[in-house]
């Protein structure tokens, strides 16, 4: 029983791996896309999404808090892609960066629910950090 557990661990690890090397990836191509496109917003854009990108990955005392990287990530890419319906060009790239943004989010929030535990472990985890925080400051 123990061999098919450690198997089991080792080819979730693996998965982990996989997803998050693809949110990554996929999070950098649009940063590219991004800095290609020049001017001051797309530039912050490409900036921010190349430090949400790195945050990913960062070891250390990062990875305890690495849900909130995620939430991020959802909520810059969701801004993102709303300010390109509200406002942007509609031309090919515009089109196959929204979809490789779209893959981001999809992504993020599986991992969010399979890393993270879903709404629920999340709520509970934000209540336990305020609550840490009010003590923290009487």
């Amino acid at each position: 029983m123990t061999n098919f557990t450690a198997t089991a661990r080792r080819d979730a690890r693996a998965a982990d791996a996989l997803l998050r090397s693809t949110i990554v990836t996929l999070t950098l191509v649009t940063s590219a896309v991004h800095a290609s496109l020049g001017g001051p917003l797309f530039t912050a854009n490409a900036i921010g999404y190349a430090v949400l990108a790195v945050l990913m990955v960062v070891p250390g005392p990062l990875g305890h808090i690495r849900m909130l990287v995620r939430l991020a990530l959802i909520a810059f890419t969701t801004a993102t892609i709303g300010g390109w319906i509200l406002f942007g060009a509609r031309f090919p790239l515009a089109f196959v960066d929204k979809a490789v943004e779209v893959a981001i989010v999809m992504l993020v929030g599986f991992e969010l629910w399979y890393v993270d535990g879903g709404p629920a472990a999340i709520t509970r985890w934000t209540r336990d950090a305020l609550q840490a925080v009010l003590r923290a400051a009487r």
